[in-house]
């Protein structure tokens, strides 16, 4: 709990830092792989060789986690608020508890419930001047949330079936290549030539990929192994408080705050119908060292 606790407080300005200094003013994509190249450089030294089928499980991890994840994150800072895109980031706990039903077949009818209490409360927040923006950002920040729950259940299930004296700095620069195989190809193809023009960017830039990514995806994940299915989904959520203080009191963006809180409120009722029996299950799930 401690390490989801600890990235909780640094990722709340980390939303903040891309909306204000780097969103429609430095290329998404060189942004992206510039996190993860670092990233991965910052774990390169303590790779060990592992089983084929390990590494590429966590390649695969981090390509959709990290790789396709920061895509849509990224591109949704171009279409929404920095509010907007933190409390549209309600929906991962869903996901995550969503997921673990699939996999052992079972449905719940509050998840349902849920996600159309959660698109009224979308609506309820711009309830004025509502724009194809709006929606398509809204449909991104999903993206971006299914994404990061696919990658935590994943890597939470393949670390419950290895050893649990396995360390787990020593596997996971295979997760920042899995990243890097779909950022680099996708600056290639997609980027544009606009990169930082500012020490300060660069500056935002370094931290984001190094300490945000570097540090921050490690402990994460580590944390993720640690806690029940439960427990996780629901620390998900404690992303969007922080990271609103963060923006509001640091930048003091100029928002419907009304509107924001009731459209907040119905949100957080939405991951409520399914937070309680996500913890009552999460119980069962396990814990692993």
């Amino acid at each position: 709990m401690k390490y989801l606790i600890a990235v909780t407080i640094l990722w709340a300005f980390s939303f903040s830092l891309i909306g204000v200094y780097l969103a429609g003013q430095v290329d998404a994509y060189f942004a992206v792989l510039l996190r993860v190249a670092l990233a991965l450089l910052l774990f390169l030294p303590f790779l060990r060789p592992q089983p084929l089928a390990l590494a590429l499980k966590l390649i695969a991890l981090g390509a959709v986690q990290l790789g396709l994840m920061y895509l849509f994150y990224y591109q949704s800072f171009l279409l929404l608020s920095v509010p907007e895109v933190l409390v549209f980031t309600i929906f991962t706990p869903v996901y995550i508890t969503l997921l673990y039903d699939l996999l052992q077949r079972r449905f719940h009818y509050r998840y349902l419930l849920a996600a159309i209490v959660a698109v009224l409360a979308a609506a309820i927040m711009r309830y004025q001047g509502l724009t194809s923006d709006y929606w398509l950002g809204f449909a991104v920040v999903q993206g971006a949330n299914l994404c990061f729950a696919v990658g935590q259940v994943g890597y939470k299930l393949l670390l419950a079936r290895q050893p649990a004296t396995l360390p787990q700095h020593q596997i996971f620069a295979w997760f920042y290549l899995g990243a890097l195989l779909v950022a680099l190809p996708a600056w290639w193809l997609l980027g544009a030539p606009q990169y930082p023009q500012s020490a300060l960017q660069w500056g935002v830039l370094l931290w984001l990929a190094l300490v945000a990514s570097g540090g921050g995806y490690y402990w994460w994940n580590k944390g993720a192994t640690q806690v029940s299915s439960g427990v996780l989904a629901v620390m998900n959520n404690m992303l969007i408080p922080a990271g609103l203080v963060v923006n509001i009191l640091l930048w003091n963006r100029q928002e419907n705050l009304t509107m924001l809180a009731l459209g907040s409120v119905l949100l957080v009722l939405s991951c409520k119908l399914c937070s309680n029996t996500a913890q009552q299950r999460g119980e069962a799930d396990g814990q692993t060292s």
